[in-house]
């Protein structure tokens, strides 16, 4: 029968062990690639969500107050309904691909860690490092890209929220608010046929103080501060990945010299073992 002293003594080893274990599996964590994945899923959402949403409005807006024939804006409106078909293409991709880059961590990270055992990086495993180096530099370049243009419409919008603050303004004094419009037709978004393209005085104020038009230039801007974390997020795995990529090109090298270096200590053992096979049967 066991005594307090041992049983406690057993306890004390379990809990031991169990805080070992924790902490060997917490040090095989690639928090690096964690917390670029977590800032890319969420700069991805926020620029698909609010995108989608803020592309709705957009068209209503336009339909109500800019072009009232539908044959004006009708090419405008395919290409926003496309713009939302990529969007559900980028959210899928991406979902993918930041696990993909998180699972690549956690392999590099057991790679480095065993470098001096008999884990043995493959040249495959090299090979699909490079590849997801390479891959992510062209979707960084593609999302410095989708940045600048998710900025446009953000213009745009802050061109109309600051001219209606300004007929607002007392201190502006104006005597003929009419004359104060926003003409969509010269950014391009609709053709200079469509009717009435321009909106001026009070039913630009108007505009201005509808909802959408309210929460379109806030999805606009929150989408675009999302697209710049997925740009952060990109640069963030493609510093990683180089970094991962050299640990396991290293890592190769140094598993080739201890192969070689023991291949040439087992020969030497079996000279001089048959040097002295040789010299005990001479004598």
């Amino acid at each position: 029968m066991e005594t307090p002293s041992e049983e406690n003594q057993v306890q004390n080893r379990d809990k031991r062990g169990c805080f070992e274990c924790c902490i060997k599996c917490l040090g095989g964590v690639p928090y690096a690639s964690l917390v670029a994945t977590i800032l890319c899923f969420s700069g991805v959402a926020l620029f698909c969500g609010c995108g989608h949403v803020a592309l709705t409005d957009t068209v209503t807006i336009l339909e109500t107050h800019f072009s009232k024939v539908p044959s004006d804006h009708a090419m405008l409106t395919d290409v926003i309904q496309l713009m939302q078909y990529i969007i559900y293409g980028i959210a899928s991709f991406f979902f993918l691909y930041g696990i993909i880059l998180l699972a690549e961590g956690f392999y590099t990270t057991s790679a480095v860690k065993e470098l001096h055992s008999e884990f043995k990086t493959t040249i495959c495993g090299r090979c699909i490092s490079g590849m997801f180096v390479f891959l992510t530099y062209v979707l960084g370049v593609a999302w410095l890209g989708v940045f600048g243009f998710s900025a446009v419409p953000v213009f745009l919008f802050y061109n109309m929220w600051s001219t209606c603050a300004t007929m607002r303004s007392p201190i502006a004094n104006l005597t003929n608010i009419d004359s104060i419009c926003v003409d969509i037709r010269q950014y391009g978004v609709i053709p200079w046929t469509a009717t009435p393209g321009k909106a001026c005085g009070s039913t630009l104020g108007d505009i201005c103080n509808t909802s959408e038009f309210y929460l379109s230039y806030h999805l606009y801007i929150v989408a675009c501060a999302g697209a710049g974390a997925t740009v952060i997020a990109l640069i963030h795995f493609l510093m990683i990945l180089s970094a991962n990529w050299a640990y396991l090109k290293d890592a190769s090298q140094m598993h080739a010299y201890q192969d070689i270096k023991m291949k040439e200590e087992q020969e030497l053992q079996d000279i001089t073992s048959r040097s002295k096979e040789c010299l005990n049967s001479y004598t």
